[in-house]
């Protein structure tokens, strides 16, 4: 099962998007610190091109401090970006950004002029409470689920910014597997755009996997159950999802237990990892490598069918003409054999 969720009006903000960005300085990108490069949109480096971004991995306070840590230094390796970790509660943080960002666009502040910036990032990755800590006073509209803001908007700050809000934006196909379903479990993707179960199994056997003792102590377990099925079935019966009958509701389990990741009642998660990604893309890569010796070796044997194929043809060719060539040599054969026979005729009658 793919996980895809692309409504209308995010089809026409990345239109938007991409009129306006030509007369932005630098880009903040809102990222969620738990999965940080499935939280990264691919459109918006397609739609920045080389303008500058600062990442922000927010909701540092729901993840784990270590992983983060290395997700910021692998951003800092890339060209034309910064990122730092933070959390909308973090004041001290967020009066960091305005002077990190007149840094990243230079010019502005050389013809002292506001310094124009784009604010993007996916649904429910807490854009809209960063906007309202950087502006310093509530004018985003905040919710805790995704696709709250629908168009954009624009703000002017007292410390020299131009502020362009961006709704929420996912990109049409997510092609990872695990991003799709990681996006699901932290809210970034529509509940009623997904079946819950299924994301919740996904989520029950990562954290079965990752981090079993958070599971042992948030529900009382003796004991870790072998499977993603039976941990729903008892968070079900612990958590009020026992029917009559001894059935369990796993619909309810499938809510309490995303719930619970979801407002860190699980503790501090990461559900990626550099290291992980980093094997991601060497197979992608190799795939690439792999796909293209396939179609090299496909191509070589076309060639070699195809010039089989010329050879045959030319063959064919070649029989055909000497075929006429023997024709018309049989033919001048007997005319000039019918040529002699009617001479020698006439010369007997004479």
């Amino acid at each position: 099962m793919r996980i895809n969720w692309f409504p209308g009006h995010m089809n026409k903000a990345r239109k938007e998007i991409a009129e306006a960005m030509d007369e932005i300085d630098m880009v903040i990108e809102v990222l969620d610190a738990r999965l940080p490069m499935s939280s990264q949109n691919p459109m918006i480096k397609d739609l920045r091109n080389a303008t500058p971004v600062l990442k922000l991995l927010n909701k540092q306070d729901l993840a784990d401090p270590v992983h983060t840590q290395e997700w910021v230094d692998y951003f800092n390796q890339q060209e034309h970006v910064q990122a730092i970790s933070i959390d909308a509660g973090n004041k001290k943080l967020i009066a960091k950004i305005p002077d990190i960002a007149k840094k990243m666009a230079p010019i502005r502040i050389r013809n002292d002029r506001p310094v124009r910036v784009m604010i993007m990032g996916i649904p429910n990755v807490g854009k809209s409470t960063m906007i309202n800590a950087l502006v310093g006073r509530r004018i985003a509209k905040v919710g805790n689920e995704p696709a709250v803001t629908k168009r954009q908007a624009r703000y002017t700050l007292a410390n020299g910014l131009i502020l362009s809000d961006t709704p929420g934006m996912l990109w049409p196909k997510i092609e990872d597997h695990d991003s799709g379903f990681r996006l699901a479990t932290s809210g970034a993707i529509r509940d009623t755009a997904l079946e819950y179960q299924t994301v919740a199994l996904y989520a029950a056997e990562f954290m079965l996997k990752k981090y079993p003792q958070r599971m042992l102590e948030r529900y009382k377990l003796q004991a870790l159950p072998s499977t993603d099925l039976e941990m729903l079935k008892i968070i079900g019966s612990k958590r009020g999802g026992l029917r009559a009958g001894g059935k369990i509701d796993l619909h309810k389990a499938s809510e309490v237990m995303i719930h619970d990741i979801r407002s860190g009642k699980l503790g501090l998660i990461t559900y990626e990892t550099v290291a992980e990604w980093q094997i991601k893309f060497e197979e992608a890569k190799q795939q690439l490598i792999d796909a293209q010796i396939e179609r090299e070796a496909e191509q070589s044997e076309q060639n070699l069918i195809d010039a089989e194929r010329s050879q045959r043809d030319a063959q064919r060719q070649a029989y055909k003409t000497q075929n006429a060539i023997d024709d018309e040599q049989r033919e001048r054969e007997e005319n000039e054999k019918k040529a002699n026979a009617f001479d020698s005729n006439n010369r007997g009658d004479q």
